[in-house]
């Protein structure tokens, strides 16, 4: 393992930089595999989305945040974790300008998203109580890590449950294919991938996925670094610095299945990876040595996880609300997210200290 404690910080940044490349990239080409896979085994994009891309692209959150508590840095962990989970809502807002015409949250017709928001609501409630009030060990985690972890699990069991399953449906005739993100209409020459063998496509997803665990163990190692030596402090550095490159993989992932108009995959990707981030807490806090993490977190962990919250509430309204109302090409929700997102990580640099 490299020593990057030696490094200058001119040096650690380069590091940092090379690999958060390495993940973009990575991710990047595993929404292409994704979308061909999907294609060929007649796979949902919605459980796509949660599971094998979102279980791919949290990749480099488990390096970054178990590769930091197994060091030592258990509260950078936890608010890589959170600020991950505010900041991946940020960039849908942002993808959402490229999305077209309408708003983002107006082209998805399949309400299984809506209810992947949400539980990560749900989920986030439950994880800024347990940093107010404390948590208790039991059995090598706390009794609050435990019950997200139960409380995650079972969100994924509803999700799948609720696939196929249109308890709504949009009162737009012109959208109901939007849901089904199939190729029927399309130019094949679309996608080049359709020749490849599928035993390939299999092997290069899995490479691609290693690529994203490797360069997220470099980035957890150097950016804890980074904290100490710039000054900023492991609670900002860890939601900010961090979490913005532990966050590229599902920003490839968004803007390459935009492109493609695959918009329910994109916003599953998201709030499946969010499901996951939640469900970390358990893995950093039974590798964390001495009292629970979330007894430890404060006020500052708090704040990240109401600011996910926060955001996921908003693009929760845009989802019900179908308006398509826009500003600057954006939908207003996604304005109103880059809004509460960008004044909560203002706030946050203010309360740095107080981790």
């Amino acid at each position: 393992m490299f020593d990057f404690s030696g490094y200058s910080l001119t040096m650690n940044l380069t590091i940092f930089t090379a690999a958060a490349s390495g993940v973009w990239v990575a991710g990047t080409k595993i929404a292409a595999y994704a979308d061909e896979l999907a294609e060929r085994f007649r796979l949902s994009r919605a459980l796509l989305g949660l599971f094998l891309l979102a279980g791919v692209t949290s990749l480099s959150d488990i390096a970054t945040s178990l590769s930091a508590a197994y060091n030592g840095d258990a509260i950078l962990a936890v608010n890589n974790m959170l600020g991950g989970i505010a900041l991946q809502l940020a960039l849908l807002a942002i993808a959402d300008i490229f999305t077209g015409e309408r708003a983002l949250t107006s082209v998805v017709p399949n309400p299984v998203v809506m209810l992947q928001g949400a539980l990560v609501i749900c989920l986030l409630a439950f994880v800024a109580i347990g940093v107010i009030v404390g948590d208790v060990p039991l059995f090598g985690a706390g009794l609050w890590t435990w019950g997200l972890l139960a409380a995650s699990l079972y969100s994924f069991v509803k999700i799948s449950e609720a696939e196929g399953q249109y308890p709504w449906v949009v009162n737009n005739p012109e959208d109901e294919a939007l849901g089904k993100e199939d190729r029927s209409g399309r130019d094949e020459s679309e996608f080049p991938l359709r020749h490849e063998p599928r035993d390939l496509l299999i092997v290069k997803t899995v490479a691609s996925a290693l690529v994203i665990l490797c360069a997220g163990y470099v980035l957890a190692t150097a950016g804890g670094i980074i904290a100490r030596q710039s000054g900023l402090g492991e609670s900002f550095t860890g939601m900010s610095l961090m979490s913005f490159a532990t966050a590229l993989p599902e920003a490839s992932i968004v803007f390459a299945s935009m492109n493609r108009g695959l918009y329910t995959m994109a916003i599953s990707d998201i709030l499946g990876s969010n499901i996951f981030n939640v469900m970390l807490l358990f893995g950093i806090d039974a590798i964390t040595p001495g009292a629970p993490v979330l007894s430890r977190a404060g006020d500052f962990s708090a704040v990240g996880a109401l600011l996910g919250l926060a955001v996921t509430s908003l693009f929760l309204v845009g989802l019900a609300e179908r308006a398509d109302r826009t500003f600057l090409r954006m939908g207003l929700d996604s304005a109103a997210v880059l809004a509460v997102y960008g004044g909560g990580m203002v706030l946050l640099y203010f309360m740095r200290g107080n981790s």
